[in-house]
């Protein structure tokens, strides 16, 4: 009987502490359930976060992905990714990439040929030697010359140009026959850029060339004169430079006029320092530069050094065709405006992402691959010289699909990077333009990036490093005149001192001035 109770004890002693580890766990259980619960709220919550800081961060998008039809191009929004297939295949193209840079690297460097200068257009001045005693010997017969080819230079020279006006008069004889004769004759003196000025169109040509083709400041050039006899002082200079700038100006606005009209235009903007007269010290202004697309020439615009909204405005605010640009925000004004095609830039796309290489070298070349090769499939058209609606055909079927993948790939990869970081930085400047670098596509005459203006604004960079500034704003706006019609010049193959010389000599009397821009000039042949 005794056993039996202890035994009946212990069971209930082992059935309670079953009971207890039960209500333990269903404790733990609930417990565990809530918390699941306020996670999943958690991570709830995070997404739709990340969705809200998703559109602040790529702006305003519609809520679908770049349309079939690449005639209706509009912003896009990240919902569809790349497949494992789909990723597997561009991990190989950018390992193909790598080795293939890889191997331009490495090439080991091989011996090559010295290029000897080109000089057949030079003049030659022979100099004969002879062996001693042997030019008139007549026991040798000459049998051939060995000729030693040097190039040599004279230093520049100047000279007075003299207009020497003859004049006449009326013998005395005749006068007194008919005194309402005219007695004295002496011919007009010709036409000036600068009337009866000391400098010749020839030396404000060379003025001009010196400081905005090879980037001498005045001062030096006025060293360089004084090396050749002439004596000028930096005032004189200056005034001269004001002085065909004004004759000048006509020409620049009508260039601005002709190129406005054109259906396609580039533009692009870049620093010039401006002397402050109320501040005494160089400030930051921005040229502007305005690029037909098609025919080449390029205007320069400058307005008090200002880079704002307003000032873009100004320049591009009336007109109507395609507009190729940059990122620059100002821009955005523009995308839906009546009349107005917005272009983008693949370049700058492309150059975010080099940026990026060493912060993430995989996903940044990744996104290079795809770049790689919309330039790949231009640089094939451009090879095989095709006709502008042939191009269109092959970027529709060919590059606009590039374009939809790399989006896909930019919604795999968006969320993994910091805004502020340089891959966030260019995926941010990637998709919020992205409907406008899809446009080029839409017609074969345009371009796959702004690489055009910004050789023709190239000039100013270099001008930067020599002359440093302008020294006011007025000679801002001079410089920008010559910049327009240099950089014309130079689209159209036109050797600048040519036409420098002859629009000097030409434009104070021509009628229609439109005869001397660049893209019309014919130089006057000798009769």
């Amino acid at each position: 009987m005794a056993l039996f109770s202890y035994l009946y004890v212990m069971e209930t002693k082992e059935i309670q502490a079953l009971f207890e580890e039960n209500k333990r766990l269903l404790a733990e259980v609930k417990k565990l359930s809530a918390e699941k619960a306020e996670l999943e709220n958690a991570v709830s919550s995070l997404k739709s976060m990340m969705e809200w800081y998703r559109k602040k961060l790529f702006g305003k998008m519609s809520e679908k992905n770049l349309p079939l039809d690449p005639s209706a191009l509009e912003p896009t929004l990240f919902n569809e990714q790349l497949s494992e297939e789909e990723q597997a295949a561009l991990d190989a193209e950018v390992k193909s990439m790598e080795e293939q840079n890889a191997k331009v690297i490495e090439v080991k460097a091989h011996k090559r040929e010295v290029r000897k200068p080109v000089y057949s257009n030079l003049p030659v001045i022979v100099t004969d030697i002879y062996p001693e005693g042997m030019k008139d010997n007549p026991d040798y017969v000459e049998i051939g010359v060995e000729n030693t080819d040097r190039i040599a230079i004279r230093p520049a020279q100047m000279y007075i140009e003299r207009i020497a006006r003859h004049k006449f008069v009326l013998k005395s004889s005749l006068q007194v026959e008919n005194p309402d004769r005219q007695a004295f004759e002496i011919a007009p003196l010709p036409e000036m850029i600068i009337p009866k000025g000391m400098a010749s169109e020839s030396l404000l040509a060379d003025i001009l060339i010196n400081k905005y083709i090879y980037h001498l400041p005045f001062y030096r050039q006025i060293q360089k004169y004084k090396e050749l006899g002439v004596v000028l002082s930096d005032a004189t200079i200056n005034d001269w430079f004001a002085a065909v700038c004004s004759k000048l100006r006509p020409l620049h606005d009508k260039l601005r006029e002709q190129i406005m009209n054109k259906d396609y235009i580039q533009v692009d903007e870049s620093t010039l320092p401006v002397i402050d007269n109320e501040k005494h010290r160089a400030v930051k202004g921005y040229m502007w530069a305005v690029r037909d697309a098609v025919g080449g020439s390029v205007y320069f615009h400058y307005d008090m050094g200002s880079r704002s909204g307003e000032t873009a405005v100004k320049l591009i605010g009336k007109y109507r065709g395609a507009v190729q640009t940059d990122g620059y925000e100002v821009y955005e004004s523009f995308e839906n405006a009546p009349g107005k095609r917005m272009i983008g830039c693949w370049a700058h796309v492309r150059r975010k992402f080099v940026e990026a290489l060493d912060e993430d070298r995989k996903h940044a070349s990744e996104a290079i691959v795809y770049i790689s090769k919309l330039y790949k499939l231009e640089a094939e058209m451009k090879e095989a010289k095709l006709k502008p609606d042939a191009i269109k055909e092959r970027r529709e079927k060919e590059a606009y699909p590039i374009i939809q993948d790399f989006e896909k790939w930019m919604n795999t990869v968006a969320g993994n990077f910091a805004p502020r970081s340089r891959m966030g930085k260019a995926i941010v400047y990637t998709y919020s333009l992205l409907p406008r670098l899809s446009r080029y596509i839409l017609d074969g005459r345009y371009n796959i990036d702004n690489n055009g203006v910004e050789n023709a604004i190239r000039p100013l960079a270099l001008g930067r490093k020599n002359y440093l500034f302008c020294g006011n704003h007025d000679a801002a706006v001079r410089a920008a005149i010559i910049y327009s019609l240099f950089a014309s010049c130079k689209a159209h193959d036109i050797d600048i001192r040519n036409w420098l010389e002859d629009t000097l000599k030409r434009i104070p009397t021509e009628k229609d001035i439109t005869m001397l821009l660049p893209e019309n000039w014919q130089p006057v042949t000798a009769k």
